[in-house]
């Protein structure tokens, strides 16, 4: 070979390693929402253990792991009580009917909420009545009192994407007015908020599901505390409300003297659900901590970019918990799709609001933020399993959406 090819040939194998690491750089990656399989495998020994426990033992219904759930749940969130259900809608459902409401009655609901928190008011004949959300993706705190009427009778607060409504003042609300309240806290186990706000971090914090009558939690499998199928569970401090759900839920019964006290429901979290997130919950701690710093990563990398309103609010005795890195972005469907064709799974919820759907019969007084952020929500990748190399692709497809490289 001459001198001359030899160069050629180095030149050639000089350009091919660039146009590798070029491709490197740009490879379309598979980031996964969440993937449950590998929290499966990050706690594998653990969940085994307790699987072959209830499995060896037959203990499949109302057995000692659900009583061991529902006492460590109630310590976590800080309540007397805890009692296990099958969903967050059930939970939702059985503390209207604990709180005596129904036919004729009316629920303040926010207008950006999943559908369930809706429907458990219509379900059980009362009338939901729609209140705008704030930029925080949370109801609107201003406009709650003109929704009042003589028939409202409860409130139904949803702490959105780990983040809680204002409760401080939606307590100080519900007492002027006597309203029951019933946290939608499905999407926040272990945010909080401390009880006086000004004292910042000298005051004691009080847990989401632990200021209205009930917490309402999902243990659905995207959850923040997921199950290996659906599950959910109510937190209060009232004993005669968790007696009433310990008997609805498994039709009305008292397990121990045989009396029936009502029509109830089928909608107990069995054995094996409650064992399962009895392991995941003692670990919860160290995965809010772990979403906080991929939190943290997504802040620094992306607060310099306009078009974006990213989750951080900043507010003195709050605390995000990170169930959801819900965004805000102008361009809309445009970057959603260029995520997606990019290999990252992202949730757009809601696009359509729910009240918009003509089957549920909903009165729509016009919600200007909730018809805004529709447009523009975009929740990426947050989940403790991923990684950070993950993160980082994360980040450079957005900075490059944006031009941003």
């Amino acid at each position: 070979m001459s001198r001359w090819q030899s160069g050629i040939s180095k030149k050639a194998k000089s350009a091919e390693l660039i146009t590798q690491r070029r491709r490197k750089k740009t490879m379309v990656r598979n980031v996964k929402f969440v993937e449950p399989a590998k929290v499966y495998r990050m706690i594998k020994d653990e969940l085994d253990a307790v699987y072959f426990e209830v499995m060896s033992k037959g203990d499949l219904i109302d057995r000692e792991q659900l009583r061991s759930f529902e006492k460590n749940l109630a310590d976590f969130v800080g309540t007397k009580y805890a009692v296990g259900l099958n969903s967050g809608y059930d939970a939702l459902h059985m503390s209207l009917l604990a709180a005596g409401i129904g036919l004729g009655d009316e629920v303040i609901v926010p207008a950006h909420t999943f559908v369930a928190t809706c429907s458990a008011v219509v379900n059980v004949g009362a009338k939901p009545v729609l209140v705008d959300v704030g930029k925080d993706f949370n109801i609107n705190v201003d406009l709650i009192e003109e929704a009042i009427t003589e028939n409202t009778k409860g409130i139904i607060p949803v702490h959105l994407s780990g983040y809680m409504a204002d409760m401080p003042r939606i307590m100080e609300i519900a007492e002027k007015y006597n309203l029951a309240v019933v946290e939608d806290a499905c999407q926040s186990l272990g945010s909080s908020i401390a009880e006086s706000p000004k004292l910042r971090t000298k005051s004691k914090k009080k847990m989401a599901g632990s200021w209205g009558l009930t917490g309402c939690w999902s243990f659905y499998p995207f959850k923040i505390l997921g199950g290996y199928g659906d599950g959910g569970a109510i937190t209060t401090d009232a004993p005669d409300v968790a007696l009433f759900v310990t008997r609805m839920r498994y039709n009305g019964e008292d397990r121990n003297a045989g009396e029936y006290h009502g029509h109830g429901f089928t909608c107990l979290l069995d054995n094996l659900q409650a064992a399962f997130l009895d392991v995941k919950l003692k670990h919860l701690p160290d995965w809010i901590a772990r979403r906080k710093q991929i939190a943290e990563r997504y802040r620094a990398a992306l607060s310099n970019i306009p078009d974006i309103l990213l989750p951080h609010y900043d507010r003195p005795g709050f605390d995000h918990i990170y169930q959801n890195y819900t965004v805000r972005a102008k361009q809309g469907n445009e970057f959603s799709e260029y995520l997606k064709k990019n290999g990252i799974e992202i949730l757009t919820q809601f696009r359509k609001p729910y009240y918009k759907h003509e089957a549920l019969g909903l009165e729509d007084r016009g919600f200007s933020e909730t018809e805004s952020l529709s447009r523009e929500v975009c929740s990426l990748p947050m989940n403790v399993e991923i990684t950070d190399e993950e993160v980082k692709y994360v980040i450079e497809t957005v900075r490059r959406f944006y031009g941003k490289f």
